[in-house]
């Protein structure tokens, strides 16, 4: 990973390929400690996180982190997910952020000088190519430790550096004794609420 003292960086956190890659790998995300780790290699400008919600669920499990995120140093980017049946009748859900991404990219690349991209996503390669030629640096941080590896190969190759996940982790895993014991509380919390109150949100990173 390298990273100079005086860099302008900016985040910008696919968050649904950032889950998927973490899980497969065995843990979850601590943001304070990611927003921490990244905020020692340079002047951090700002940290975006991306990802779609059902809009017509009474309550989204993704709430409660869309919520701490946004108040906790990151800027949360969301858009309705769409619900469909496929051909062979299963329920699926769309909510790709790529478009998003790559607005925000383009749109703050003049204020930046390192992009930190969260996503193995190869339709990211000819956006990457585009800052490049903006004389910007990009890092993407995915992983290459599961089969199969859930950073496309062209991706990987375009980017000035790779970061693994699976070496960050580390760092920015969150501590399973501390998500034990937030589980623990929000599950203390609605038992003593009265029936028709609203539970509280988890404390996503207790």
């Amino acid at each position: 990973m390298i990273f100079y003292p005086n860099e302008r960086i900016a985040l910008f956190v696919d968050g649904s390929n950032l889950f998927a890659a973490a899980r497969t790998l065995g843990f979850d995300i601590d943001y304070r400690a990611l927003l921490n780790e990244f905020s020692s290699k340079g002047h951090l400008v700002r940290a975006l996180y991306y990802t779609a919600i059902l809009e017509d669920q009474d309550f989204s499990p993704l709430r409660p982190l869309v919520d701490w995120l946004d108040y906790n140093g990151f800027t949360v980017v969301t858009k309705p997910a769409k619900e469909y049946i496929d051909s062979t009748g299963r329920r699926k859900i769309k909510g790709n952020m790529d478009i998003e991404i790559a607005v925000d990219i383009m749109s703050l690349s003049e204020h930046i000088d390192h992009i930190v991209l969260f996503s193995g996503d190869g339709d990211f390669r000819r956006l990457i190519e585009a800052v490049q030629r903006r004389g910007k640096r990009v890092s993407v941080v995915s992983t290459l430790q599961t089969q199969p590896a859930m950073v496309a190969d062209e991706l990987r190759r375009q980017a000035d550096s790779f970061i693994e996940l699976a070496d960050l982790a580390p760092v920015i895993a969150r501590d399973p004794a501390a998500r034990a014991q937030s589980q623990a509380n929000r599950a203390a919390r609605e038992h003593a609420a009265a029936p028709t109150a609203p539970a509280e949100a988890e404390d996503v990173n207790a």
